[in-house]
């Protein structure tokens, strides 16, 4: 069984910088592709970005391509979220997913979730 917990949310005005960590055990961590989704109140969980099992490949929402960066640590079993430029609309509660078989999965082919970590955003 995989366990995930994010970390590094919290309260900060437009325009300013955090960084997620979702530290990863109880699995062999490089098997699993990474990545990260959001959920807004009333709004449906959305992928933002991955990384392959490696780290060789990421891929992003067009939301947030060119603001926020993902990266892995395989040695220390963690993921990053890396969001810069943040906006009033990257408000959301930010999960940490992993999967054994799909670089980019949707929702339902996460294997394994976090439980989030809170990003609000104010003006």
């Amino acid at each position: 069984q995989v366990q995930l917990v994010e970390s590094g949310g919290g309260l900060v005005q437009a325009g300013a910088s955090l960084r997620l960590s979702c530290a990863a055990t109880g699995r062999t961590f490089s098997a699993y592709s990474m990545s990260w989704f959001r959920q807004a109140p009333g709004k449906e969980r959305e992928f933002v970005a991955a990384i392959s099992w490696g780290g060789g490949s990421t891929y992003y929402a067009d939301s947030v391509n060119g603001r926020f960066t993902i990266s892995r640590d395989n040695a220390k079993n963690t993921v990053y979220l890396q969001m810069n430029s943040l906006k009033l609309e990257d408000t959301a509660v930010y999960y940490c997913a992993a999967d054994a078989v799909v670089v980019v999965p949707s929702v339902g082919q996460v294997e394994y979730w976090g439980k989030g970590t809170l990003v609000t955003v104010s003006s």
